[in-house]
């Protein structure tokens, strides 16, 4: 057979949904709303005020951004497949979707790596932080982390950008690179063998750096009197909880793609699947906005007229 018999897959996860697809439509579009005006409002802030242009900060810029490049590549497609008649979707978006997916995915730990790295500079090494975390190092940093994501998928995925599919099904709400090579015409489990031989690379580097981060930052608070314990702690609280959220995320999706979930709920299945790129893009935000005390001052002084009366001003 050739490509043209395998023009478009067909979603069959949308059939669950299809009697309440405007509600859901609705909600989803609530979803991708609150994300874009949550990232582009915590991007905006740090952007305006000047005190507030440290790595640290440029580093949650890079997040955001992140958050609505994994959004955008999800959220839309699914309103779009949920309204339509056929719940098709052409090959060509698929494997689109998938290197934008998986681009994601791996780039938000990649950054959560960087800004673990980052605390751990500012919290063991605070008289050396702006010499250590220079223009030139941020910069260059900025450009690996940014980088490093799309240059190893790109490497793996072009085995599957050469095959033929013959398939027609895609059996989740959004397209999958495990799906694809299921779909193919030829026996092409060696992607798999491929996909699972390279998965340190999109693992083990940044855990390397985040545990390594963190155990000296255990190792200098013990030292540190109680204040300044506190104060470590609440600097490190943001980061670790989008660790938490991302780790919860990233398992729901290694267990659906790997392991057969036949015998779990299809509701349940369609929520664990969404995590990943819902719930993480709306919590970072927060986490990085409220979370954090400089930022969330000038937020409030973005939102406050009356300043003054209320004693809420942006710290300098």
């Amino acid at each position: 057979m050739d490509n043209a018999t395998a023009a478009t897959f067909k979603m069959t996860a949308y059939a669950v949904m299809e009697n309440y697809k405007h509600g859901l439509f609705s909600v989803f579009f609530l979803l991708y709303l609150i994300t874009l005006v949550s990232n582009v409002l915590l991007i905006s802030v740090i952007h305006q005020n000047k005190q507030l242009h440290q790595p640290m900060n440029v580093f949650t810029c890079m997040l955001s951004l992140n958050e609505i490049y994994g959004s955008s590549a999800l959220l839309p497609a699914i309103m779009a497949v949920l309204v339509s008649k056929t719940h098709d979707v052409t090959v060509k978006w698929c494997m689109a979707q998938v290197y934008f997916l998986h681009t994601y995915a791996s780039g938000e730990f990649c950054i959560l790596a960087l800004m673990g790295y980052d605390r751990y500079i500012a919290i063991c090494s605070p008289l050396h932080y702006y010499s250590i975390m220079s223009y030139s190092k941020t910069c260059k940093l900025i450009a690996f982390t940014g980088l490093y994501p799309f240059i190893v998928f790109t490497s793996f995925y072009s085995l599957t950008l050469q095959l033929r599919f013959c398939g027609k099904v895609m059996p989740k709400l959004y397209c999958v690179n495990m799906e694809l090579v299921k779909n193919s015409c030829t026996n092409a489990q060696y992607i798999s063998t491929v996909g699972l031989a390279i998965i340190p690379l999109f693992i083990v580097p940044q855990l390397v750096m985040i545990v390594f981060s963190y155990t000296h930052i255990l190792r200098v608070c013990r030292t540190l009197p109680k204040e300044s314990q506190a104060n470590a702690f609440r600097t490190c609280v943001p980061h670790l909880l989008s660790l938490l959220n991302y780790t919860v995320a990233s398992l729901f999706e290694i267990i659906q793609t790997r392991f057969n979930m036949s015998h779990v709920a299809v509701e349940a299945r369609i929520f664990l699947s969404l995590y990943f790129v819902i719930i993480p893009p709306i919590a970072n935000p927060v986490l990085y906005g409220l979370g954090t005390q400089t930022v969330r001052g000038c937020i409030m002084k973005l939102f406050i007229k009356n300043k003054k009366k209320l004693h809420i001003k942006c710290p300098h």
